[in-house]
């Protein structure tokens, strides 16, 4: 156990040197001297591009890597199916229709940091994975899979229909569905950290459940574990997490993927602690990654959406070739 905390320990270092790297590096380097007094007193050469820029983006992309990893290891125990990620049953497709018919409609800010387009989102992710969870209820983890790949290709297919028919919007919709951490402020903020960092939390708090569940149903309802509540309530705060998190960054993905399994490798299956463990390797991977995105081709920013698929694309195909 000391080991393992050990290891949570060297995490959170790598992951605070990973956010003073994303503060310093950008189309302007700043040293570390720049970055105290800019955050000590909002002085220096790089205060107002410290504290309105690249502080926001850096914390934005923890907490949204960190709610995507959440999921993504829930989901891989919850389904036995070490594939699984937060967008495998719908949430993604659901969140792209709920921002496109938003962009649609004309978009627009409605309070408190949020846009018409991620409140879309956040709803259209929940309503897909209601539909979903409605139509493998009583099933097993892959008939919940498989009812969330056939109601993903439908949604996706509603997204490339509205497209089709208003292209006007086909560049907004285009970017929201890449990803990226870019234009948004600390007014986002409260937001995500309640609603994501809240459902993340409480996830967190059931890795005796999902300890359970990821040794089998006859298992966890050998120990007199609710089957059919748990499932629900792990869906749901799963689903919470990814919704909120892809209503602020659009489509990132593989973070969900490859987070979890790099936190199992280093800490084991034990949930109590590959949770804090996986959430700060997804932050990390994606701070690195969009530090990665606003700096490789600088001054042009590529979606970091990009990046996390080139990133996560080859680690599926290697994952699967070790199952196979």
């Amino acid at each position: 156990m000391s080991r393992r905390f050990g290891i949570l320990l060297v995490l959170l270092v790598c992951l605070a040197l990973a956010l003073l790297a994303g503060v310093m590096f950008g189309s302007v380097a700043l040293s570390t001297g720049d970055v105290w007094r800019a955050i000590r007193d909002g002085g220096g050469p790089g205060g107002v591009i410290i504290r309105e820029l690249r502080l926001p983006r850096v914390v934005l992309g923890v907490l949204v890597g960190a709610a995507l990893a959440a999921s993504g290891t829930a989901y891989q125990s919850l389904f036995r199916n070490p594939l699984a990620d937060p967008f495998i049953i719908g949430a993604s497709s659901g969140a792209a229709l709920g921002a496109t018919l938003a962009i649609v409609a004309g978009g627009g800010q409605i309070g408190g940091g949020l846009s018409l387009v991620m409140v879309g989102a956040f709803l259209g992710a929940l309503a897909a994975v209601a539909v979903v969870y409605a139509l493998g209820a009583g099933g097993s983890p892959l008939t919940l899979l498989l009812a969330g790949v056939a109601v993903g290709t439908v949604l996706s297919a509603t997204v490339s229909l509205i497209i089709l028919v208003r292209d006007q919007s086909l560049q907004m919709v285009y970017y929201w569905v890449l990803g990226g951490l870019s234009g948004h402020g600390w007014n986002v903020m409260p937001a995500l950290l309640s609603i994501g960092g809240g459902a993340s939390m409480l996830l967190w708090a059931l890795a005796r459940p999902l300890d359970a569940l990821a040794f089998g149903d006859e298992v966890a309802g050998s120990i007199g574990l609710p089957l059919g509540r748990a499932r629900a309530a792990i869906v749901l705060l799963a689903t919470t997490a990814t919704a909120a998190a892809v209503a602020v960054s659009g489509i990132v993905g593989f973070v969900g993927l490859i987070g979890p399994h790099i936190a199992r490798r280093l800490v084991g299956g034990r949930h109590g602690v590959l949770m804090p463990a996986a959430m700060m390797a997804g932050a990390m991977l994606l701070v690195l990654a969009d530090l990665v995105a606003r700096t490789a081709i600088a001054p042009v920013e590529i979606p970091v959406g990009i990046l996390t698929s080139l990133l996560g694309g080859p680690f599926f195909l290697y994952l699967l070739r070790r199952r196979r």
